[in-house]
């Protein structure tokens, strides 16, 4: 399979990219980025893009699944609107392309509490892209939401930092939902959902990434 990924420069895009890499169901990786990675394989193709101006007759638009491990914070991004653009526009401008390829799965790294009618800002952005994704038509759509993402970010999240202190010394003690999620596990998933696509629109929740 041809797998497309966007996302590859963070904490789970990044444990995807390695995932796709070693595994011999996937002959390809396009992988576009701001910047170009660094990582030189036969497998990966890198090309440096402007998501703002997306290159839409690039010939490695023309792939059989697309990973999606994009996202930001309100506060990375300094606004809403540019929040909004990050965690939902280009998402779904890279899936209304590749769909259009012949594309057949998309994979999204969402989040629990997902929710187009939610009152926290960025459960709805998550909510509204998961909504509009499936108005696409892919064969095979799979939501993975996952709660606190466990590893080390190249930049540090204060807030993510303080509740991972406090639900890892409460782990064994929470509901599995409520566990940190390691970025490897949810990883894994992903890359399984695209290489092993099922029919239909899926959810992996937290408590299954625990």
């Amino acid at each position: 399979m041809k797998v497309m990924l966007v996302g590859a420069t963070g904490l789970v895009g990044g444990q995807v990219l390695q995932h796709l890499l070693d595994d011999g169901r996937c002959d390809a990786v396009v992988a576009p980025t701001r910047r170009a990675l660094g990582i030189s394989s036969p497998a990966l193709l890198n090309p440096v893009v402007d998501f703002e101006q997306l290159p839409l007759d690039a010939d490695w638009w023309a792939v059989d699944a697309v990973i999606c491990a994009l996202g930001s914070t309100i506060r990375q991004a300094g606004s809403r609107e540019v929040f909004a653009r990050i965690d939902h526009d280009y998402p779904l401008q890279v899936a209304t392309q590749a769909r259009a390829r012949g594309a057949h799965a998309f994979v999204l790294n969402s989040a629990m509490g997902a929710d187009p009618g939610s009152r926290i800002f960025y459960n709805q952005v998550k909510g509204r892209l998961e909504q509009d994704l499936r108005g696409l038509g892919y064969p095979s759509l799979t939501l993975v939401r996952p709660g606190l993402i466990g590893g080390e970010r190249s930049e540090r999240r204060t807030g993510e930092h303080l509740a991972s202190l406090v639900l890892g010394a409460l782990g064994p003690v929470l509901p599995r939902a409520w566990r940190i999620n390691p970025a490897e596990r949810i990883a894994a998933a992903m890359v399984e959902a695209a290489l092993r696509p099922q029919p239909g629109v899926h959810v992996i929740g937290s408590a299954q990434l625990a």
